[in-house]
């Protein structure tokens, strides 16, 4: 038996790689002759330079850089392996997961330190960058990121305005003058399947803002903030960024990307699952298992389990879902190509012990399937 294991990561918990070798650890235990293939997979998101220099046979290197909240830290971006392309994703300088629960505060939190990464990649001499943007702590529109290329976000005094959401109601202009020289020689792609608008009920801020942890109070100002900062990308660049799909993701990153440096915005999956050849791989098998931390009604809209699922589809291979946890109506991901989604959860737990045994929990119930499985074979 053939049998593919393409996850995404368990957020806050366990890499897709991780999160792949426990569910093949699971298979084994049933059907040791199987042939298994482990393809970790990613949206944009942490995890995304993992799989993508896993699936090329690339390497890391360690860069420079600050946080959220500008306090210095030793990060990273990847080498895929043609030796031309950096991949880098933002969640390993902005990302949420490095900023404990009572320090995440949108108002001040900055995409400073994913600028200082990309700057670290174009001085290396890369000129194809690969830019993941999923997992931020920020709601700033990438101002910080631009700020750290040498764009001047200027107050009405000409003074640079600080970082943070909190503050863009003060930017009035922008002096380009100052901007990296070598920003110009460089295509950057988006990898993000984060298709909501700048703002907007749907947009950066009342979508994605509560989870970094913006209160009722702080929503309201982070909005306004983002639409005068719309206002003034729309004035200096010409494009009404408010309204465009991807320009949300990220807090707005994809908006500042796209302004600032030009990028194109593209699909994480699609371009991971190119990069791996994971349709290949999904057409010989004989059963996929696929996986990510929450299953509910937002999987089935461009996450990687949805991506997966109708891959199987296409070839007529059953697909198995597993997640931390299964919530809401899954008609819809069901119709897409999953055969069935299992909670890995054995009892009643907390989230602390259901990611402290992740592990454990992702091998019981991938074990417990093929023994259903297994058992089913021989009826």
């Amino acid at each position: 038996m053939y049998i593919v294991i393409a996850p995404d990561s368990f957020k806050e918990c366990k890499s897709a790689t991780k999160v792949a070798l426990a569910i093949s650890e699971g298979i084994k235990r049933i059907l040791p002759e199987a042939e298994i293939i482990c393809i970790p997979m990613a949206d944009g998101g942490e995890g995304t330079v993992e799989a993508l220099i896993m699936a090329t046979a690339g390497r890391i290197i360690t860069a420079e850089s600050v946080d959220a909240l500008n306090r210095p830290i030793k990060s990273f971006y990847g080498v895929l392996g043609d030796g031309k392309t950096a991949v880098i994703e933002m969640a390993a300088a902005s990302g949420i997961e490095l900023l404990r629960p009572e320090e995440r505060n949108p108002l001040l939190t900055s995409t400073f330190g994913t600028g200082l990464l990309l700057k670290a990649a174009m001085e290396d001499g890369f000129t194809k960058i690969i830019m993941g943007i999923g997992g931020s702590a920020t709601n700033d529109g990438g101002a910080g990121m631009a700020q750290a290329l040498g764009f001047g976000l200027l107050d009405k005094n000409g003074h640079p305005i600080q970082c943070g959401g909190g503050s863009l109601n003060k930017l009035h202009t922008i002096n380009r003058s100052t901007v990296h020289r070598l920003l110009e020689k460089v295509k950057i792609t988006i990898a993000s399947d984060v298709r909501n608008p700048l703002l907007g009920p749907s947009g950066a801020t009342r979508i994605y803002g509560p989870q970094k942890g913006a209160t009722p109070e702080m929503l309201e100002i982070l909005e306004a903030n983002l639409g005068h900062f719309s206002q003034i990308l729309h004035r200096e660049f010409g494009v009404n960024y408010g309204e465009l799909p991807g320009a949300g993701a990220a807090g707005g990153l994809g908006a500042g990307l796209m302004a600032f440096c030009g990028a194109e915005m593209g699909s994480g999956f699609e371009l991971i699952k190119d990069l791996t050849n994971l349709e290949e791989h999904i057409s010989k098998a004989s059963l996929v298992f696929t996986a990510e931390g929450k299953i509910d009604l937002q999987t089935a809209y461009g996450k990687t389990v949805s991506g997966v699922a109708q891959l199987a589809k296409k070839y007529h291979v059953p697909a198995i879902a597993l997640a931390a946890i299964v919530a809401e109506d899954l008609t819809t991901l069901y119709d897409q190509g999953i055969s069935s989604v299992f909670a890995i959860g054995d009892h009643p737990m907390s989230s602390e012990e259901s990611k402290a045994h992740a592990a454990e929990l992702l091998a019981a119930t991938s074990e417990r399937i093929m023994r259903v499985i297994t058992e089913c074979k021989r009826i």
